[in-house]
């Protein structure tokens, strides 16, 4: 054997060793999502949050109405997975051992309203481990997997997800994209928005609390989802400036004097089997003066530079599209089936067959999404 060849052998056997390091670090990382999601759907964290006091197993489970011995034993991986701390980790009597939640940790994981709060991430990915023979008969037949089919995980923790970004950073980016007089007319005197796959209606409601005086019109296709924003729009008292409509986009005839002063697509462009079909409405929607804005995610600009770049993001982005937005994308007749990670070059070629003359990448911020104002 040749010094060269006793060289590449070595180099080939650390990296096995640190590719089968890799895969074991994604299998504690999925075991930490899949007993989040119990921790979330059994109210765990919250009560770990809610008491003044730390707990010991069998006061967790009292206060959740769940088993004392489910819950040590879960208490105790959190605690090795560092997600909770034990306060008397040597007590002989694991029923005794006492577990809080550190107050940084908190924030992430039960602070709905929080900007960081990324629980919901957890919450749907270990969620679609439900659809997953699905998925394998959809890929396998080149079928596809609807929001309709999935586990109401994805529609929920969707809506939780983007929910504190719409409702405190969305309206801020909005207003720096339009005219005075238009922002003017929002706040003061009158105008209309129209919000294009508003799933909960939280982007809807954000926008109708920052701008007092604009009414806004929420679309869907998806019919609980609807059910849902009307129920949060009446949660925050705003019936009568926002309205719900369970309704093709694409399909929406507006009459030419009620044309929208807004019209937004906030991370759903991927999501469309028909998107040039939406995309077009859209442009009716606005008329001339009408500003429109899609907000979807960011990406590379091309998939040699995310390869290159290696970021958490775009790997991210492909694991949802892998496991969501392209099936549901393809789960209808016709589709092109585009999936999450939609790169600029898409949308633009998407917004011009729609009749835009280009798309302006807004200057914002955010570390998952990109703002696109397209250009008539």
């Amino acid at each position: 054997m040749t010094t060269e060849t006793t060289t590449n052998n070595n180099t080939v056997e650390k990296d096995r060793e640190a590719f089968a390091d890799k895969v074991f670090q994604a299998v504690l990382g999925a075991q930490m999502v899949q007993t989040a999601y119990l921790g979330y759907t059994l109210g765990w964290y919250q009560a770990l949050n809610d008491a003044e006091k730390a707990l010991t197993p069998v006061e967790l489970a009292k206060a959740t109405d769940s088993s004392p011995r489910y819950a040590r034993e879960w208490l105790e991986q959190q605690t090795i997975g560092r997600w909770i701390v034990c306060d008397n980790p040597s007590e002989s009597n694991p029923d005794a051992r006492q577990f809080r939640l550190p107050p940084a940790h908190a924030g992430v994981l039960t602070d709905v309203l929080a900007l960081d709060y990324l629980m919901p991430l957890a919450v749907i990915q270990a969620g679609w481990g439900k659809d997953m023979d699905k998925l394998v008969d959809a890929y396998k037949n080149d079928t596809g997997l609807s929001w309709e089919d999935m586990t109401n995980d994805a529609r929920e923790q969707q809506a939780a997800q983007n929910r504190p970004f719409f409702l405190n950073g969305l309206a801020k980016i909005l207003q720096d994209s339009m005219d005075s007089a238009t922002v003017e007319r929002l706040q003061t005197t009158g105008g209309k928005v129209a919000d294009i796959g508003a799933g909960y209606a939280w982007s809807s409601i954000g926008v109708a609390h920052h701008f007092p005086a604009a009414r806004v019109d929420a679309y869907d296709v998806d019919a609980p989802s609807i059910e849902q924003a009307n129920k949060n729009i009446a949660l925050e008292g705003l019936e009568e400036r926002v309205k719900a409509h369970c309704v093709d986009a694409s399909t929406v005839v507006q009459d030419l004097n009620t044309h929208y002063d807004l019209v937004m697509a906030l991370e759903c462009v991927h999501d469309m089997n028909d998107p040039i079909s939406v995309l077009k409405t859209m442009r009716e929607m606005a008329g001339t003066d009408g500003t429109v804005i899609v907000m979807d995610e960011r990406v590379a600009e091309d998939f040699a530079q995310a390869n290159k770049d290696h970021d958490p993001v775009e790997q991210v982005m492909y694991g949802f599209s892998c496991m969501c937005c392209l099936p549901d994308g393809k789960s209808r007749p016709n589709s092109v089936a585009t999936g999450t990670v939609m790169r600029p070059s898409i949308l633009r070629m998407y917004a011009q067959q729609a009749g835009f003359r280009e798309i302006e990448i807004l200057p914002d911020e955010n570390d998952f999404f990109r703002f696109y104002k397209l250009l008539k």
